[in-house]
């Protein structure tokens, strides 16, 4: 990797590291506040609520990005431009979403079988125009690789949402109304981002310059839409479909338990796509195809290395770690978790190849796999809840997520080429169950796992240390990650970062 991109996916990383931190946090702190029964109400309400924002409105801001990505070193009279129609199309599109999610919130309380959920609903339709705002700036700052800023608009966030979302819960938790404190909490905090990012908009001085077509936002977005609407319901239909065929609280709760502390990996490897998505688009457009290929390889090579041991790891050790996050409540939702890794490990891969497709324009493509996945998932899901209850919704969520993998390295093997080697494959596997192997020699106890994990995890990099699978590329990009910036005049590069 370049210079940049690894100083820029440091940066990411680190911001989505904490970031996510604070939402297990406050998922704990939730789990702990309501218990598993209000836990599970809490947990539809925010994520059909969040999902909405992602279904609806990150598509014209991700092809914001993808076009400032082409033009933010060449033509700065265009940022203002592309930004202002961005913000018109949004403004629409988010408005007419917010009053038809809140109208619609009876129906959909209904067909959770559960009408108490509707007033909640309705509290929550105001987080969809919250995080929209917050979203605007957040793919704004991508596209102008401005990565710096945004680690910091999203450290803010995380601090935001500590303060906002439990601080609301615990102080109305005497009055009984926690889970719409939380709510609240949900709503105020990236507003405060939005205002916060507004202000640090170092380019809203430049005069508008130029052209751009508006109606290529569009024809960029309504299949990335399409894609995240297919992608967002694929990994959240299990938890309804438990909410709805089993109507058990209670088993809702420790389903979505089980399901956020599982997307711990997802979530690291998230930064990935918010840096891989302007660099293929700007490689791309370039018509550099050895650098696209080259990004592709190392990026997916490196995500496969460190992604496999953590699923690993977190599948062995799924019962304490859902003790430390939720108390001993939640342990019955330890052996879902555990076959839920393994979704989790495809999931991500499909997830980071899906958004390179999409930075190289190829946006029909992962739309298509998406809405395979979902069909497969709500069939699979259906049958195996009825018989088998949350191992049902875990295994045909994992089984799904290896098919969606499948399809998309299949295409982008067919797009971009060479993908990376597949000795480096083997090789990888080879660590990861030598690792696994000696896993079941170390019993996981409340905290003990933790040492065991560091421990196991060492011996997985000595063994591709010794297979000469790591060695002196991977240090020198640690190196990279550690080097200090020269003192003088900053090369055009580095005064993006």
């Amino acid at each position: 990797m370049s210079n940049f991109l690894v100083k820029s996916f440091f940066w990411v990383a680190i911001s989505e590291v904490i970031y996510n931190l604070s939402a297990y946090i406050i998922h704990s702190g939730m789990g702990r506040i309501l218990g598993p029964a209000q836990y599970g109400r809490y947990g539809l309400v925010v994520t059909l609520t969040t999902m909405v924002v992602v279904l609806i409105g990150q598509g014209v801001p991700t092809a914001m990005a993808k076009y400032l990505g082409e033009i933010y070193d060449t033509k700065l009279g265009l940022i203002p431009v592309i930004k202002r129609q961005t913000a018109k199309i949004q403004f629409a599109l988010i408005g007419g979403t917010t009053v038809i999610f809140f109208i619609v919130s009876p129906a959909i309380a209904y067909a959770l079988r559960d009408p108490s959920l509707a007033n909640l609903f309705r509290l929550s339709s105001l987080v969809i125009p919250a995080f929209a705002l917050a979203s605007f700036y957040f793919y704004y700052y991508t596209g102008l690789h401005e990565f710096k800023i945004q680690a910091w608009l999203k450290t803010s966030r995380s601090i935001a949402r500590l303060v906002f979302i439990l601080g609301l819960a615990l102080l109305l938790k005497a009055k009984g109304y926690a889970l719409e404190g939380a709510i609240i909490g949900y709503i105020l905090a990236p507003l405060s981002i939005f205002f916060e990012a507004n202000l640090l908009d170092k380019f809203k001085k430049i005069a508008p310059v130029g052209f751009f077509d508006w109606r290529k936002l569009l024809r960029y977005a309504w299949p990335m839409t399409l894609f995240l609407i297919a992608y967002e319901f694929l990994i959240t239909i299990d938890l309804y479909l438990v909410k709805g065929i089993l109507r058990d609280d209670r088993l809702t709760g420790l389903y979505n338990g089980a399901i956020t502390v599982g997307r711990i990996p997802y979530f690291l490897f998230y930064a990935l796509t918010i840096i891989i998505l302007p660099a293929v688009s700007k490689s791309t457009s370039s018509e550099n195809h050895a650098d696209t290929k080259k990004l592709i390889s190392q990026s997916l090579r490196l995500m496969v290395m460190f992604l496999l041991p953590i699923a690993i790891l977190m599948s062995v050790y799924s019962t304490p770690i859902l003790q430390l996050f939720y108390g001993k409540k939640f342990l019955d939702a330890a052996a879902s978790m555990s076959i839920l890794m393994s979704g989790v490990a495809f999931l991500t891969i499909f997830y980071v190849m899906a958004f390179a497709l999409n930075g190289a324009g190829k946006v029909k493509a992962p739309m298509l796999i998406s809405f395979v996945g979902l069909a497969t998932n709500i069939i699979l899901s259906y049958f195996l809840i009825k018989k088998y209850a949350l191992l049902g919704a875990a295994t045909a969520t994992s089984i799904t997520s290896f098919v969606a993998m499948a399809l998309v390295l299949a295409y982008s093997y067919k797009f971009f080429g060479y993908l990376f080697k597949f000795s480096s494959f083997l090789k990888i596997m080879l660590a990861s169950a030598t690792m696994y192997f000696l896993s079941t020699f170390f019993a996981g106890g409340h905290y003990i796992f933790i040492f065991w994990s560091a421990i196991l995890f060492a011996v997985y990099m000595v063994v591709l240390f010794v297979l000469k699978e790591f060695g002196s590329p991977e240090l020198e990009i640690v190196k990279q990650l550690l080097k200090r910036k020269k003192v003088g005049k900053k090369t055009a590069e580095e005064e993006i970062i």
